[in-house]
């Protein structure tokens, strides 16, 4: 197994919509170690971690999850930020968060045994308010 991983800075700051979503190829599915994300602006947020009700359509300059060992197999995750048609909310949220409208601020989500994301699906940072643009990184098992 390899470990891959991706840092973005987030675009989407509108509420109820996704900022980020993680997605898997048809023939692999992740096990994500570690998400966190911190304040690229001085702005009040919350978001929420969970599963999308539907995933994402026609994401526009998705990204590949990088190898940490250059000698790993290319990874099949991908990243998004935008999309033709976004993933809709989670029904419910593993994971939320209120930060304070400081820079910086942020938070680390570890996952011990791994947050498992199935084969053709994926998981969201979710805007449950007008938030802020935040640095974002996942690491993750495949």
């Amino acid at each position: 197994m390899a470990i891959y991983s991706l840092g973005v800075l987030t675009t989407g700051t509108t509420s109820g919509a996704a900022a980020w979503e993680i997605r898997t190829a048809s023939t692999d599915r992740i096990y994500i170690l570690e998400l966190g994300f911190f304040m690229n602006a001085a702005t009040a947020s919350t978001y929420g971690f969970g599963r999308p009700a539907a995933i994402g359509v026609t994401p526009t300059s998705p990204v590949t999850l990088i190898a940490e060992d250059p000698a790993a197999p290319a990874g099949t995750a991908q990243s998004a930020l935008a999309w033709g048609t976004g993933p809709t909310a989670p029904t419910a949220f593993h994971r939320r968060v209120n930060t304070p409208a400081t820079i910086g601020t942020g938070i680390i989500w570890t996952f011990p045994r791994a947050f498992i994301v199935p084969v053709s699906s994926s998981v969201v940072l979710w805007n449950l308010a007008t938030n802020g643009a935040v640095n974002a990184y996942v690491v993750e098992d495949d």
